[in-house]
């Protein structure tokens, strides 16, 4: 095996015929890889003496006693051991990245709203400072519940790096494409993809392509897996093997750098002389990933009527009852509308859980105008909402027959717990103050007597 050279010194595997990838397929696998030959141990994890002179140390992703079947934990053959990576902490302000509980008694977060697009301002940022936190849900204290986040990038990290002692992130692209150096390999990132970076992974965020936009989930509850599929069997939705996780690539620079640590919502930051992606060589299950949305294989009604918007789940974060997530992250992207005598957008409802969309590009089938490209909504916890007029009228006057829902791609960020608007998204601004009055002009067609109207 040979390596090759990559931005800032960066070191990664390639195969014996070129230029690998970069990338391993599958989705929770147990990975092995290595950016040097022979630096991965054998048969053992912890040798008594690791070739090249590295040490080998342990990241775990759940409690050491979980059961074998969620145990999650990847062992990490580097430069130097991780301790070496952290100094004395200094206490930062982030001000616009915010962690529940976040909850601001002048601020209403009982309704239906919508935002336009953020704007990305003139001043550089990177991933941490160019972080806007929208909502909050549960308490990151008690791991529980989630943040969601608008990321406004223009500028890499140069000699710094992050890591969330909090919560494992969910980053949905939708301007720009990003590089995410991590301990255990490289992750490109651009729109119509996710990435999947585990709670406690050390990395370095650079703009390939910018300025940068998109959303993020924070999930300070379990992690991310794919849903039981039930009866729909073994196939369709996610599927294992367009996951993806990087090779392993390393780091050997001695240069002044920066750690910044997001704990319990406060942000900390460590000085140190030397690059802390220095894993040559790994394996196990807990490690980052980035997943193709194209390749999402929706199912849904051929005859009549349509499943709820549960059979779109991609990703799903289990909370303490079952069937009750913590998160799911649902897909709308293009499929073929079949139903007959079917009311086809999403219909009026309330739920118990509070859902919180964005939209990658195109048009929204239930909301035609006013849910743009970069945009997002909120409609919490037993709070109704579904089509506006335009939306119900089309539908319920439309020919039935076969359609293709095209060029069209939104997302939910969906908890059991309620979301409260921080101080940021409530402010006057991308804001839409009018987004409760797409409802306002739907007309009572009863009238008494029978027939359809």
């Amino acid at each position: 095996m040979t390596v090759f050279d990559l931005p800032q010194g960066m070191v990664r595997a390639v195969g014996d015929n070129g230029p690998h990838d970069g990338y391993m397929p599958g989705f929770g696998n147990d990975f092995e890889t290595e950016a040097l030959p022979d630096a991965l141990p054998q048969g053992m994890n912890s040798p008594q003496k690791c070739n090249y002179g590295l040490y080998g140390e342990q990241l775990s992703g759940t409690a050491f006693t979980a059961p074998s079947h969620q145990n999650e934990r990847t062992w990490c053959y580097r430069i130097r051991p991780s301790v070496k990576h952290t100094h004395r902490f200094t206490k930062i302000d982030v001000p616009y990245w915010k962690s529940a509980p976040c909850i601001d008694p002048d601020i209403i977060s009982l309704g239906q709203y919508r935002w336009d697009p953020l704007q990305v301002p003139d001043e550089p940022l990177n991933w941490i400072t160019g972080m806007r936190t929208m909502t909050t849900a549960g308490d990151v204290n008690t791991q529980t519940g989630m943040a969601s986040h608008i990321y406004l990038v223009t500028e890499s990290m140069q000699d710094a790096y992050f890591f969330s002692a909090d919560s494992e992130l969910l980053i949905v692209p939708q301007e720009g494409r990003l590089r995410f150096c991590t301990e255990l390999g490289i992750i490109d990132l651009e729109p119509k993809e996710i990435a999947l970076i585990p709670r406690g992974l050390v990395y370095r965020v650079e703009v390939l392509e910018g300025p940068a936009r998109g959303f993020v989930c924070e999930n300070y509850g379990q992690k991310f897996h794919l849903p039981g599929r039930g009866p729909i069997g073994a196939n369709c939705m996610a599927n294992r093997r367009d996951f993806k996780t990087p090779v392993a690539a390393f780091e050997d620079r001695q240069v002044p750098s920066t750690v910044t640590v997001k704990w319990c919502g406060q942000f900390h930051v460590t000085e140190i002389g030397h690059s802390p992606l220095d894993v040559v060589a790994w394996h196990g299950n807990y490690a980052p990933c980035k997943y193709d949305l194209r390749t999402y294989c929706p199912v849904g009604a051929i005859l009549f009527d349509h499943p709820d918007p549960s059979i779109f789940t991609v990703l799903t974060a289990p909370s303490g009852v079952e069937g009750t997530a913590n998160i799911d992250f649902v897909l709308f992207r293009e499929r073929w509308l079949v139903a007959e005598n079917t009311f086809r957008p999403p219909w009026y409802h309330k739920n118990v859980m509070s859902e919180l969309m964005g939209n990658i590009y195109g048009v929204y089938d239930a909301k035609p105008k006013g849910f743009v490209p970069g945009g997002m909504s909120l409609h919490n916890c037993m709070l109704p909402h579904g089509p506006d007029r335009n939306a119900f009228e089309g539908a319920s006057n439309a020919e039935l027959k076969a359609e293709k829902l095209d060029e069209t791609m939104s997302f939910m960020f969906e908890t059991r717990f309620p979301q409260h608007l921080t101080p940021f998204a409530a402010q006057p601004g991308a804001l839409q103050e009018d987004y409760i009055d797409c409802w306002g002009s739907l007309e009572k067609k009863f009238d008494g007597t029978p027939g359809l109207k």
